[in-house]
């Protein structure tokens, strides 16, 4: 769905490291401007780095689809679950955990 939407890996990814630069800068702000005491400083920080894998992760996947995409989708339409896993075993690939 992202990807139909035009959403790059490569946007994915920035948004990871920006949301890393952003819980530093919200754990600094929240720890110097807000008189709540370290731990309120902590949560912030830690709220906002958690969304650093989620993007992360998006942009592999994205990343995936960008490389792989069409080669994935005429394979699903032209073969047999075990059809494709010889196919990739013959290309000297793994067959991921989904079979294909």
């Amino acid at each position: 769905m992202l990807r139909k939407m035009g959403v790059k890996s490569g946007t994915m990814y920035a948004a990871g490291f920006a949301s890393i630069g952003l819980s530093v800068a919200s754990w600094v702000a929240s720890r110097s401007v807000e008189h709540a005491g370290v731990d309120r400083a902590d949560r912030w920080g830690i709220f906002v780095g958690q969304w650093a894998p989620t993007f992360f992760a998006l942009g592999v996947a994205l990343r995936i689809e960008e490389t792989h995409g069409p080669e994935i989708s005429s394979r699903e339409t032209h073969g047999t679950r075990d059809e494709l896993i010889e196919a990739g075993y013959a290309e000297g690939r793994m067959p991921s955990r989904t079979g294909v």
